[in-house]
């Protein structure tokens, strides 16, 4: 599985660029995860719904194609999308979704942070704060989009919004919960080793 590193890019182009990948990609394109931190971003799912914008404020607000409701990204936030061609692996869109909160929880384990997944909701959670958030779209017998995990950010514009439709949901990230935090690129280099055994 190929590693592409995006560093710091705004939202939307690489949004398109996923969907250019998706469309065209063939039997024989490789399976990519990319690492990305971008820049202040509200993303609003199919089933979005605009009450779930609680405050209106200078960051803009995406519409994109992925399930589930409004999210955000920000700096400090380790991005990695999930270009995965599930029918050629013989696997199971529930099974990628297993794989990314597992490989999540794995991560997090590395550093003696105490995680889990909630079959009711998607998502990583340490004691039901939720530090990751995942969001896939299916098309074509293949899988974009993926996760974010709070490394190091500021969380407050989580506060703007409920976050995946979760009204009260109380986000954390790894600096809460270690000092001094790792870098961003220490622990993408964990997590896509973890996916990248938890997928093959």
């Amino acid at each position: 599985m190929k590693v592409v590193e995006l560093g710091q890019a705004e939202y939307t182009p690489v949004f398109e660029a996923m969907k250019a990948f998706n469309a065209e990609r063939t039997d024989a394109t490789e399976d990519e995860l990319w690492i990305v931190e971008h820049p202040p971003v509200f993303t609003q799912g199919l089933a979005g719904k605009p009450e779930h914008l609680l405050i209106h404020d200078d960051i803009p607000v995406v519409q994109i194609d992925r399930g589930g409701q409004i999210t955000y990204h920000g700096p400090g936030q380790l991005v990695i999308y999930t270009l995965i061609d599930f029918k050629r692996r013989k696997t199971s869109v529930r099974h990628i979704v297993s794989a990314l909160e597992n490989s999540i929880i794995a991560t997090l384990s590395d550093y003696g942070i105490e995680a889990a997944a909630d079959p009711a909701r998607p998502g990583v959670y340490v004691d039901g704060r939720k530090i990751a958030s995942l969001g896939l779209r299916i098309k074509n017998g293949s899988v974009y989009h993926g996760l974010a995990l709070n490394v190091d950010m500021d969380l407050t514009p989580f506060t703007h919004i409920n976050p995946c439709g979760y009204a009260g949901m109380e986000m954390v990230q790894i600096a809460d919960f270690i000092t001094p935090c790792p870098p961003l690129s220490e622990v993408a280099a964990k997590l896509t080793e973890h996916l990248s055994a938890n997928l093959a």
